[in-house]
């Protein structure tokens, strides 16, 4: 057991705890969201005391040597004084600009900036409340120059953070973002290489992203979409994606609906089966996967045996954060 100081306060850690676990059981307000070491959220410093080295994988060489660390992914080899961060340093304003409804339950949030806000087609944010209360959001569209950035967001049945967008955000409030973070996204290397773009739900926000970033840089190889729901009432972006699909040759989308009824123009079955059996051959082929982690995990694993080299599969599994 380590003791963890935060200013004037002494906080213990058992051997099984995270940082972050251990704070959270003393009730001391720090920011979380994934507590997979995924969206930063809940990144930490200890002035005099080097974290563990796990403890800051992922972190920019810069914040490493400020002894910045994530709490959830801390077991602490001694005690440790603690600083939790001024947000407004990591966090930027966001001004709300539209919300509408994509389908029944998907909920389109654009934001503004006044200052130009840096991302990659694909990256995701933190989205932080007043109260602390955080959340990792996929970015839906590509950087421009009015400094919007857009999300889909689903409502979770008890979410805490989805329920709130749905029902009180509105147009002028103010959302602190964080800088954007992930590497699943496009770059323009290999023109030719074709890609397999596969997601469920709003993981088609990330994709869409994507998709519209290499179609943009003039990507010549094949690009295959698959997207997929139990319903067809929870699809989206169904019109705009067929649009993409007729103006682009080298575009295909398949949307796939797993529940007992598929309309024509609709492949049933699981996103990952109609992708699988529609490319049997994915030598060569760059991978983006967005959505239900038990899928994303599945297709990293089969794309994989299908041909795909490990460093051209990307991947960003949606999880779903604790109530």
């Amino acid at each position: 057991m380590y003791k963890l100081t935060i200013e004037e306060n002494a906080y213990s850690c058992q051997a099984d705890e995270t940082v972050l676990d251990a704070l959270l059981r003393e009730d001391v307000a720090i920011a979380y969201s994934c507590k997979k070491g995924t969206c930063h959220s809940c990144i930490v410093s200890s002035p005099d005391t080097t974290p563990p080295e796990a403890a800051q994988a992922g972190l920019k060489n810069t914040l490493k040597k400020l002894n910045y660390f994530l709490a959830c992914q801390c077991h602490p080899e001694q005690d440790m004084t603690i600083k939790l961060p001024d947000q407004a340093a990591f966090y930027s304003e966001g001004t709300v600009v539209v919300t509408e409804m994509l389908n029944r339950n998907t909920l389109l949030l654009s934001l503004a900036f006044k200052d130009t806000f840096k991302f990659n087609a694909g990256q995701f944010v933190n989205l932080q409340r007043a109260d602390g209360l955080t959340r990792s959001y996929s970015i839906a569209n590509t950087p421009q120059e009015s400094n919007i950035l857009e999300f889909n967001i689903r409502r979770l049945p008890n979410g805490q953070f989805s329920e709130w967008l749905h029902n009180e955000i509105k147009v002028g409030d103010t959302i602190a973002v964080s800088e954007a973070n992930g590497s699943c996204f496009y770059l323009p290397e290999k023109n030719d290489q074709n890609i397999l773009l596969a997601g469920t739900g709003t993981g088609l926000a990330p994709l869409a992203g994507i998709l519209t970033d290499a179609l943009t840089q003039g990507h010549s190889g094949s690009i295959y979409l698959f997207h997929g729901s139990r319903e067809v009432e929870d699809l989206y972006r169904i019109d705009e994606m067929q649009q993409l699909d007729e103006e682009h040759a080298n575009f295909h989308y398949i949307p796939c609906l797993s529940g007992a009824d598929s309309p024509e123009g609709f492949s049933h079955g699981r996103v990952n089966e109609v992708a699988l059996a529609s490319l049997p051959d994915l030598k060569g082929w760059r991978v983006f996967l967005c959505g239900n982690p038990d899928m994303v995990k599945q297709m990293k694993k089969m794309t994989f045996l299908k041909g795909v080299a490990s460093a051209d599969i990307y991947a960003d599994a949606f999880l779903v954060s604790p109530a």
